[in-house]
């Protein structure tokens, strides 16, 4: 089945990634970490532990969306943290259509994950502020909230039940609710 640009978004250690490469796999499609493409410039500030700002961030969620829409078609599935509207609303001005799922938990059960892994330029002092920095989803933005409490099967279960549900509501199908 045919579904929209995807972008799997939250804070660091959410499991974004292990969640998009599922994600691809099941849906036949194409995961790509969207950390990968940002300049180097911003890999230097977050290593040093430094927030980016929005203009950092800006020509990122540019290659993002043009990533997204080229692929448009192929599965897409995009690692983005993607925390606040106005990067989401960047994000679906450069590929229409894009939906997101949102991979949510607790400060807690996250600082957990941030605390037991390694990541190459993520210091797990910049959890605080990715909390602080996110606005969920809105009830007019096309996306799933998932916790990440559950199983990453279960997660990608109901991602892709969500996915298949939106392909069919976008193609004419019945509607849904989110």
């Amino acid at each position: 089945m045919l579904h929209p640009p995807v972008v799997v978004m939250g804070v660091q250690g959410s499991g974004k990634s292990t969640i998009a490469e599922l994600l691809a796999s099941r849906t036949g499609g194409r995961a790509v970490d969207g950390d990968r493409l940002h300049p180097a410039d911003n890999v230097a500030r977050m290593a040093a532990g430094v927030p980016l700002s929005d203009a950092d961030r800006e020509p990122w969620l540019r290659t993002i969306g043009d990533l997204l829409d080229a692929h448009r078609g192929d599965n897409i599935v995009v690692v983005c943290s993607a925390l606040r509207r106005n990067y989401r609303d960047l994000l679906r001005d450069r590929a229409p259509g894009t939906v997101f799922v949102h991979l949510s938990g607790s400060f807690e059960l996250i600082s957990e994950r941030v605390d037991a892994r390694t990541h190459e330029y993520m210091p797990p002092a910049l959890l605080r502020s990715q909390f602080a920095s996110l606005e969920p989803l809105e009830p007019d933005e096309d996306g799933i909230v998932i916790d990440v409490a559950a199983a990453p099967v279960r997660i990608v279960d109901e991602a892709v039940a969500f996915l298949d549900e939106h392909a069919r509501r976008v193609s004419g199908g019945a509607a849904s609710s989110r």
